[in-house]
């Protein structure tokens, strides 16, 4: 398997190193602006590199891309991989628009190409560990969720292209707080279905605080979520997160690298140390690879970061209006065409048998 790299920054080559030690891929190609971050990529790997991605694709025989680059170019990027018939693990959020996110997963579906986004907290233990409880019904109907994030962020992002919302699309909701919008979504297999939202810049260019209140569909049944997110908070360098879910027969809480379970009249607690990033950057893009070959199923698939992007998109427009914002994730076609996919599969969780 032919591999490119498109973004070559400090995380661009740690994913491109890890894709090059997999058996069967070979690396044989990047891509970025920065002359730094060509010559840092060029020190590492014996391989050209190019100044733009168009030149890559134009010259190089890829068979799969892996794209790490400013928020805002990931659509022109991705599209322009799909149309060529190259895979793409494109790191996260997906993008930055709603219409583009339905549109990269319309055309991978179409082609028959695997489009991965970067939420590895698929590959998390802990997390598919709490997905695998909701469903089992270990605390009966969930109804509540609760969840954080906070990061000391806008102190070391507002120097970066980070700040700079052109290309960053927007601020901490749009970079660390998309993983917990996915861990959301993915835990508890919802879809959003309204959101009302306040956001704060704290004088940035971008937004820095933010606290939704959304409502979530989990198969025809109501769960309501609030969600707090900030930019400004003490944890550093790793994000301080929580997540906390109530059913109707008990309640799952993360926090402080400890999983809490009630069920049953029984409290459980389980030491959860968050697994070091190297070993989920490297789950993740095995998967990839896997999927690639069709040995796997997708355990990150376009359709779940395609929600993460309507409910970010409509939390943005609920801010500004100051009005709660209706969200649908999925056109008509697009829902049937989701179900089809769905069924065709089996619907196969990489993390059900963990």
């Amino acid at each position: 398997m032919n591999v490119v790299g498109i973004g070559l920054g400090d995380l661009g080559r740690l994913e491109l190193r890890t894709l090059a030690a997999l058996d069967g891929v070979d690396l044989v190609a990047g891509a970025d602006v920065s002359p730094d971050a060509r010559e840092a990529f060029a020190e590492e790997h014996d391989v050209p590199t190019y100044e733009s991605y168009e030149e890559l694709l134009d010259a190089e025989d890829a068979d799969a891309a892996c794209i790490v680059t400013p928020h805002t170019l990931h659509y022109e990027q991705a599209r322009a991989c799909l149309d060529r018939g190259v895979h793409v693990h494109l790191e996260k959020p997906m993008v930055t628009d709603l219409d583009h996110a339905r549109d990269l997963q319309k055309r991978a579906d179409e082609a028959g190409l695997v489009l991965a986004v970067g939420y590895q907290r698929h590959v998390d233990w802990r997390f598919q560990k709490i997905r695998r409880l909701v469903d089992e019904g270990a605390i009966g109907d969930l109804h509540m969720a609760v969840c954080f994030l906070e990061q000391v962020w806008i102190s070391f992002a507002e120097e970066q292209w980070r700040g700079n919302p052109a290309l960053s699309g927007g601020g901490q909701l749009y970079d660390s707080g998309s993983h917990l919008l996915d861990a959301l979504l993915w835990t508890t297999r919802t879809d959003p279905v309204s959101v009302a939202a306040a956001v704060d810049d704290r004088g940035h260019d971008v937004d820095v605080n933010s606290a939704l209140a959304v409502t979530l569909d989990r198969d025809g049944d109501r769960v309501t979520a609030s969600v707090g997110v900030s930019g400004a908070g003490r944890s550093t360098p790793a994000p301080g997160e929580g997540l906390h879910f109530w059913g109707t027969e008990g309640r799952i809480s993360l926090a402080d690298d400890t999983l809490t379970v009630e069920s049953g009249g029984e409290v459980d607690v389980e030491d959860a140390h968050e697994p070091q990033f190297e070993e989920l950057t490297e789950a993740k893009l095995e998967n990839f690879v896997d999927a690639v070959r069709g040995d796997a199923e997708l355990a990150i698939p376009a359709s779940d970061a395609v929600r993460v992007t309507a409910l970010t998109e409509a939390a943005y427009e609920a801010a500004e209006t100051e009005r709660t914002v209706g969200i649908d994730a999925f056109d008509e076609d697009e829902a049937a065409s989701l179900a089809a996919t769905t069924e065709a599969t089996g619907a196969v969780d990489p993390g059900d048998d963990d």
